[in-house]
């Protein structure tokens, strides 16, 4: 009996054949098609700082109008994602996703023939901020929760990092377009970059691992395909409806508000404006947010890994606090050159600037479960709502100042204020009340 078994064990299979080598799952080639999708629709977020003085200068528009069309995108941005996440369960990601790529599109090519700043709120706030909302995290969220059951972790600060790498593509080359240029060239830009990864969608980007016969990364057992959810948005209201009825929603909601007003709303709008006045070039300055990119990329995957590892809500208390803490020393580190100063902000900057995704991902996940993609959407629009007002405020403050150093001191208390509320999130999942 002994001898047999040991022949069983190591013998080859009983069809004869020798075992193959281990293929790689199906999986990460969905996620890579995925971060490729995501670089090829951020480059409408590296647009805005680059455009304020340009569209000032040409049109006699004021900073805050200005802001008031990059703040319209941003809240829609964010409003747009809890929806889009219910119709990815309705019609499935590669519709909603190839979508949304074409509105961008037409949304960032149709500036090019704006006269007057309403046009400016509707093709950049209205179209681009629909069509970048349904290609809001939500997207990354949803993929993440479908292919994957581990390394969740892991696979959403590398998707999250995907915009961020978007951004170190995009940012110098539209920059130097501006310069060399105009902005209009740079809009163009945007808009063929939105296209040209809509194939890549339609052909690679599959809605869910039972569509290729497969299990989710990791799972023990075969998953279904669900039925296709009807009532998309009757359904995102009622999840919103039931997650505001629990205490980390708000918590949630609340830190990841200061986290928008402090990245996108703060320094992805007014970095480049703010450094200029100072006396440094667009380009450089451009060159400097696109080097924030860099380490973003390094910074998310790097939080990724902690949030499979460590408590998610001491991760969001140390971003948070070191960001803060960061955003008070800005207004003595902007001069017409860079310095090793400068830089040092810079390269904690971006480590930071996303790193605060994967632990809000997994806390929706923990307390939420599978409604965990539409409440992250939920979440993700105070994020833009943050980010939508400190876009409008800056633009204000710089108009009524004549500096940003307000905006600098403001986003640093708030973001001290999102570390202590990091830290009262529950630790044991919230039971969502019936109804």
């Amino acid at each position: 009996m002994t001898t047999t078994s040991k022949t069983a064990a190591v013998g080859p299979p009983a069809s004869g054949r020798t075992p193959t080598r281990r293929r790689v799952h199906r999986a990460w080639f969905v996620a890579a098609v995925t971060f490729v999708t995501i670089i090829g629709a951020a480059a409408f977020r590296a647009v805005p700082g680059l455009f304020i003085d340009p569209l000032n200068e040409e049109f006699g528009w004021s900073r805050g109008t200005i802001g008031a069309a990059v703040s319209v995108n941003l809240a829609l941005y964010g409003l747009t994602a809890p929806f889009a996440a219910a119709l990815m369960d309705r019609y499935g990601i590669r519709r909603v996703v190839a979508v949304a790529l074409t509105v961008i599109a037409a949304g960032s090519g149709a500036t090019v023939w704006m006269t007057a700043a309403w046009q400016l709120i509707l093709c950049w706030g209205l179209l681009v901020g629909l069509g970048s909302g349904s290609m809001a995290l939500a997207f990354a969220a949803t993929v993440t929760n479908r292919w994957f059951t581990e390394r969740r972790g892991l696979v959403s600060g590398i998707l999250t990092a995907a915009s961020a790498s978007g951004q170190l593509i995009f940012l110098p080359l539209l920059s130097w377009i501006v310069d060399r240029y105009s902005w209009r060239p740079a809009a163009v830009t945007v808009a063929l970059a939105a296209l040209a990864v809509v194939p890549f969608v339609w052909l690679l980007l599959h809605d869910h691992p039972a569509d290729v016969g497969q299990k989710p990364y990791g799972a023990k057992e075969f998953v279904p395909k669900p039925a296709p959810v009807p009532g998309a948005a009757r359904r995102t209201l009622a999840v919103l409806a039931s997650a505001a009825r629990t205490g980390p929603f708000w918590l949630l909601a609340g830190t990841f508000a200061i986290c928008g007003a402090s990245t996108n709303g703060l320094i992805q709008t007014h970095f480049v404006p703010a450094s200029h006045d100072h006396g440094m070039p667009i380009t450089t300055a451009a060159s400097l947010l696109a080097v924030i990119g860099v380490f973003d990329v390094v910074g998310t995957v790097a939080s990724g890994w902690f949030t499979d590892r460590f408590d998610a809500r001491r991760l969001l208390a140390v971003y948070y606090a070191l960001r803060g803490v960061s955003l008070l020393f800005l207004p003595l580190l902007l001069a017409p050159s860079v310095h090793p100063p400068m830089l040092l902000f810079i390269v904690f900057y971006g480590l930071d600037w996303v790193a605060t995704v994967p632990p809000t991902l997994a806390l929706c996940r923990e307390h939420y479960g599978d409604d965990s993609p539409i409440v992250f959407g939920w979440v993700l629009a105070s994020h833009q709502v943050g980010a939508a007002v400190v876009a409008f405020a800056g633009g204000l403050a710089r108009d009524a100042f004549g500096s940003y150093d307000v905006m600098w001191l403001a986003s640093g208390a708030l973001c001290a204020a999102a570390a202590l509320m990091a830290l009262v999130i529950r630790k044991r999942p919230a039971v969502l009340p019936a109804g």
